[in-house]
């Protein structure tokens, strides 16, 4: 046997075969007992940029395979002892994810039908040409990266489900679940409408992964976030020469979208010639790349969503109206935070857990006071400000208890009661914890000093210093 790798470098850990297409290193194990073939194919992959090992017999290759990892196998046909189809059958039994490339010099028609039905990612005849072999793997490594991006979409779906919200307590968050089993089977447009930060961009994601697309891509763009002559080349792709500096033909996120869905977020920025564009792709299912007239058709599921007022635009002339009906076939909206407080405890609690462990902190939990401020805050920025106010807490807090003395002024001085109104002794306690701080400062840290100064006694002043959660470290 002979095996030539090309290792990691030095006191990198070799991922496991899961974690094989992670970052920028693609594996590919070669098989071919023709040694000169062998070489010369693993040597134009590794000046390709491929991590690379060969192997001349296929036996052999098999128990190198199991140690792993790998994302493509690339093998002979016809070896001695075990053919390259016996290769295939093996390594797929070991990972069902594994690309299996045949290389035969035999290209009957008998050949590729039998590599096909065991499963082969795809096949080449020899003598190879090193172009399209190149072409062939980076396909099947684009492949590689779409599923792992869906997969760790899933995954952090999945969390964010069962904390955030998705799976909610309160009526509000229940009524907007049901909508989306309702719709989510069917291919009907869904327009998602909500402040930002309710979490619009996540409902998209659980209608794909409860539809039947849900094996399909999911792709997003952001309407608000690109330049009008670029968001036309995103959405629908270019030829080449179509404009300054598109070297290349680029396909558009519609075409990369095929059978899968696609989620147009703030759509309310949408230019008016790409509402137009947009229009038609909704009433024929087709479009054309920027530079071209031919059509191309792309099975596409589409989600919409903005926080803007839709129909106040129509009414002034910026948002067409037959695109909203196009788009406005079921409308879910997203409930603020101020309206599902319901769902706070488990929010909290959930960030909470996440940011000690991202931290390495042993965090307990929050004081009652903090607590307290967190559950009667209005939250403008709804779970996104939440999620970032209980960070900043995590951050910030050097005891094992997340005092109100991490927590910003916005939250310390202007709690509301739950009918919205300002409740005037949370307004007194923000005045009180101005002049406490200010009095331990003015006395250079030492308590007696500002208990004095503040009329109060030293035991008083140690009671609100932990009441409202303030640190004196000098």
């Amino acid at each position: 046997m002979t095996e030539q790798a090309y290792q990691d470098e030095p006191g990198v850990r070799s991922p496991n075969r899961r974690e094989a297409a992670r970052g920028d290193r693609f594996h590919v194990m070669v098989v071919d007992d023709e040694r000169t073939q062998l070489e010369f194919v693993g040597g134009f992959l590794r000046k390709a940029g491929f991590e690379v090992v060969l192997m001349e017999n296929a036996a052999q290759a098999l128990e190198r395979f199991r140690e792993g990892p790998f994302d493509l196998v690339l093998t002979d046909q016809r070896m001695p002892e075990m053919s390259g189809l016996d290769l295939l059958k093996s390594c797929r039994a070991v990972d069902p994810e594994v690309a299996v490339v045949i290389m035969t010099a035999y290209g009957s028609i008998e050949t590729a039908v039998s590599a096909m039905q065991e499963g082969a990612t795809d096949y080449l005849t020899k003598p190879l040409n090193l172009e399209e072999l190149l072409l062939r793997i980076e396909r099947i490594k684009r492949s590689h990266q779409l599923v792992r991006e869906n997969t760790e979409l899933r995954a952090a779906l999945q969390e964010r489900h069962r904390i955030e919200g998705i799976i909610g307590e309160s009526g509000q968050m229940q009524e907007v679940l049901d909508l989306v089993r309702r719709v989510a089977p069917s291919d009907a447009t869904v327009l998602l409408r909500g402040e930002s930060g309710t979490g619009k961009e996540l409902i998209a994601k659980a209608i794909h992964y409860a539809s039947d697309r849900r094996n399909g891509p999911l792709v997003k763009v952001n309407c608000a976030a690109l330049p009008e002559t670029l968001l036309e080349s995103e959405l629908f792709g270019h030829e080449k020469g179509a404009f300054t500096g598109a070297f290349a033909m680029r396909k558009g996120r519609f075409e990369v979208a095929d059978k899968g869905t696609l989620f147009l977020d703030e759509i309310g920025d949408l230019p008016a010639h790409l509402q137009a564009k947009l229009l038609r792709v909704l009433q024929e299912k087709e479009f054309e790349r920027v530079g071209s007239n031919r059509a191309i058709t792309s099975d596409v599921r589409i989600i919409t969503a903005t926080h803007r007022d839709l129909e106040q635009l129509m009414r002034d002339g910026s948002f067409r109206e037959d695109l909203y009906y196009r788009l406005n076939v079921v409308t879910i909206i997203l409930p603020p935070v101020r309206d599902r407080r319901q769902d706070l405890p488990a929010l909290i609690d959930h960030f909470l857990r996440k940011f000690a462990e991202k931290n390495g902190k042993n965090i307990q939990g929050f004081s009652r006071e903090a607590r307290d401020a967190l559950l009667r805050y209005d939250y403008p920025g709804n779970v996104r400000e939440l999620e970032n106010l209980v960070e900043r807490a995590i951050v910030l807090t050097r005891d094992d208890v997340v005092g109100l003395g991490e927590l910003p002024l916005t939250i310390k001085e202007t709690r509301v009661t739950t009918d919205g109104q300002t409740n005037l002794s949370a307004v007194v306690e923000g005045i009180e914890r101005r002049m406490i701080v200010d009095a331990l400062s003015a006395a250079g840290g030492v308590q007696t000093k500002a208990a004095d100064s503040l009329g109060i006694s030293e035991r008083a002043l140690r009671y609100k210093l932990r009441k409202y959660g303030i640190r004196d470290d000098k």
